[in-house]
């Protein structure tokens, strides 16, 4: 089935204090592209796992949110994120922000959808979730002033399912074995943006 159009809120610099997400947020970045310390962040895109979804809009040369950041270092709220190391090297650059603890919706898929080398988001919702998440907007001038309608729903679309594919992959990873092996790959992510960070993004430091 296709998702319905999400409910979005638009803010720009920071997280108004007024926003209460809870105890697991779904987190996704949108950049210029895709090198960091080139691409600027734009845009940061959080919800709590009740159908709305938050846009923090990040201005041009700015370098803190500090109500964001916050969230983001917070040791009591669990960020989800699908492929983190690249939102939280982005954020940690950009921002500052050094996230934990978070979930990785993509590393939980490669540990147990073995069966498929397909482990994108919109694999993911069509095969766990019956839900079609359109991609249109994927390659986007997020750098813009004002953001299109099309791009505040095509952002949201990347949040506001992870709590549900949380749900489903956990069971696999229990079913499987793997869920403490999956724990250890997420308190890994912050260093692996580090490293990308620091210059070692392509190369793999576990290898002979």
């Amino acid at each position: 089935m296709s998702e319905s159009a999400p409910i979005v809120h638009l803010h720009r610099g920071d997280l108004p204090g007024e926003v209460e997400l809870g105890p697991v947020v779904a987190v996704d970045t949108e950049a210029m592209g895709l090198v960091h310390g080139r691409d600027r962040l734009c845009l940061v895109q959080l919800s709590g796992g009740d159908g709305v979804c938050h846009l923090v809009q990040i201005a041009k040369d700015q370098r803190s949110a500090p109500r964001l950041a916050a969230m983001l270092e917070d040791p009591a709220t669990l960020k989800l994120f699908h492929f983190a190391r690249f939102d939280v090297a982005l954020m940690r650059h950009d921002l500052g922000a050094k996230t934990a603890p978070l979930y990785c919706t993509k590393i939980a898929s490669k540990l147990v959808r073995t069966y498929t080398d397909r482990h994108g988001l919109r694999d993911l919702c069509r095969e766990l979730l019956g839900i079609d998440v359109q991609k249109g907007q994927q390659s986007s001038d997020w750098g813009a002033e004002e953001l299109s309608e099309a791009q505040r729903h095509y952002a949201a679309s990347d949040v506001l399912h992870l709590h549900a594919l949380k749900a489903r992959l956990d069971a696999m990873l229990v079913r499987e074995g793997r869920s403490a092996l999956a724990a250890a790959c997420f308190g890994f992510v912050a260093t692996r943006a580090e490293l990308d960070l620091a210059g070692w993004a392509d190369v793999d430091i576990f290898a002979h």
